[in-house]
């Protein structure tokens, strides 16, 4: 099937992954005279997971080969040992090679990997650091894998509410700002409360092209926010949280408040 310019392969079913199944090689070793070199996953940002949504991560990568060779390299987190650990992707696709040399058969390729929460046996545990491994299969059978030296940080989604009362506000009066902030629960595909979180109270005045952080709140039990401000112009309202090692940064949408 086709997705924008690439084309795509699923693991059977179109189920997901966290799976084992390749054979083991040393991380960082060659088999059958394939190197890989030049790999970029997702810009070098954080790949960040929500609960339903299918993520699209773009990759590339270089590879130096004389041997025949089928398809596109694979590009993927992995866990463990390197072909008999754990393995995150719903499914792959790629576009064909941009030849560099053909001589010394040097080629480059834009790939990219999907994960889909809802496909993948994804649990909470999973959150944290990954490393990278690319792997292409050989004419004949066979393939080469490799470690490619590559953390990967694969994150929780966050998300968050506001709410600033009242509407409008007389200049010099107490404005209440409130929200929520919400993670993603991959054992339970749901969003639940992010409590004792440290959270930025932003505002950018009406006119403006940024936000300052006016003050920090810590979140409640069930992730609640809620401060109080002095009405001193007219402006818009946000939260935002910064992340953490297991947890996407995200800030909500603005709450416009006019003075009168």
């Amino acid at each position: 099937m086709t997705r924008k310019t690439m084309w795509r392969t699923a693991v059977a079913g179109g189920a997901a992954a966290v799976f084992t199944g390749l054979a083991a090689v040393p991380a960082g070793a060659a088999e059958g005279g394939v190197s890989f070199t030049r790999v970029k996953v997702n810009g070098g940002k954080p790949i960040v997971i929500g609960v339903k949504e299918e993520v699209e991560i773009p990759a590339s990568v270089r590879m130096t080969t004389k041997l025949k060779f089928k398809g596109v390299p694979m590009v993927y987190p992995y866990r463990g040992k390197l072909g008999k650990g754990d393995e995150l992707w719903s499914a792959t696709g790629g576009t064909d090679p941009r030849v560099v040399d053909p001589k010394k058969g040097v080629y480059d390729f834009d790939v990219a990997f999907y994960i889909h929460p809802r496909h993948a046996d994804l649990k909470n545990k999973d959150a944290g650091t990954w490393k990278t491994c690319a792997r292409i299969s050989l004419v004949g059978g066979g393939h080469d894998v490799d470690d490619e030296n590559l953390p990967l940080q694969v994150k929780r989604a966050t998300r968050l509410t506001v709410n600033a009362t009242p509407e409008p506000v007389t200049k010099g009066k107490t404005l209440t700002v409130k929200g929520t902030v919400t993670r993603a629960n991959w054992d339970t595909h749901t969003y639940q409360g992010y409590a004792g979180r440290t959270v930025s109270l932003q505002f950018k005045p009406s006119g403006a092209s940024s936000y300052k952080t006016v003050k920090k709140v810590t979140s409640g039990s069930k992730g609640a926010l809620k401060t109080t401000v002095k009405a001193t112009e007219s402006g818009t309202w946000r939260w935002t949280y910064y992340g953490n090692s297991t947890s996407g940064a995200r800030s909500s949408s603005g709450d416009h408040v006019a003075l009168r």
